[in-house]
């Protein structure tokens, strides 16, 4: 991915872009006298603007570090990482040199004095065109890759969500899939039972009339005859299987 199509630098300009006000204000800030109403209002300017530089800071801090789990995924490698690591300490240390400035000026007097403290506690070289286009170019890169990570961040977990959903699905598809067919075996099972039971049915009716048959052709005497032959048989059926 090119710097023009990274979101990291996209985001960079954008924070480079505050951190450039933020010094332009913080110049006519210094050349106020501190007993002027503007220099007042400028400070809780400044004040406001470089936490705000700072919290947008941060959260590029944080893309960086997630960024860094997984740098192929991304398409950066350490260098890259090495180098955006290092732009946001230096746009940390600008911001928070101005703050340090500023707060301090806040409890000194007279402009002479202010400009001494922001040279003691910045410590920074003068600053000339080429070094602010400098700064421009690379920390214009940064604040909208923040925004663009996140939001791939986003992307990937619904992915996975929707994946997890699938899976689900599939499974839910497979169960109710073994239920239809077990049901359709069991649906067998029930009709086969029903038909047996039919001929079974059958034969029994069939034996029935051939009893009653029978029964009717051999007479009175004949059935007490046959109850007796069956009492007998019964007897020693009992006698085999339980006594001997």
């Amino acid at each position: 991915m090119s710097s023009a199509q990274d979101p990291f630098y996209i985001v960079k300009e954008e924070i480079q872009d505050s951190i450039d006000k933020l010094q332009s204000t913080f110049h006519r800030w210094e050349h106020i006298p501190s007993d002027n109403v503007e220099k007042l209002h400028l400070t809780k300017e400044l004040l406001a603007g470089s936490e705000s530089i700072e919290w947008q800071v941060d959260e590029l801090d944080k893309t960086i570090a997630v960024a860094a789990r997984d740098p192929a995924l991304y398409g950066i490698n350490d260098v890259e990482l090495d180098k955006r690591r290092r732009w946001t300490s230096t746009a940390r240390a600008q911001v928070g040199n101005v703050k340090k400035v500023v707060v301090a000026g806040k409890e000194l007097k007279g402009t002479s004095n202010v400009n001494g403290m922001r040279r003691e506690l910045m410590r920074l070289p003068n600053t000339h065109p080429d070094r602010s286009s400098h700064y421009v170019a690379v920390a214009n890169d940064d604040f909208i890759s923040s925004e663009s990570d996140r939001q791939m961040l986003l992307i990937k977990q619904q992915d996975e969500e929707l994946d997890e959903l699938s899976a689900s699905v599939e499974r839910i598809g497979g169960v109710g899939l073994t239920i239809h067919e077990e049901l359709l075996a069991q649906e067998r099972i029930i009709d086969d039972l029903g038909t047996e039971m039919d001929s079974t049915s059958n034969r029994l009716d069939f034996v029935q009339k051939k009893v009653a048959l029978v029964m009717k052709k051999a007479g009175a005497k004949g059935q007490i005859m046959m109850i007796l032959f069956l009492v007998v048989l019964f007897i020693v059926l009992f006698v085999l299987v339980f006594l001997t």
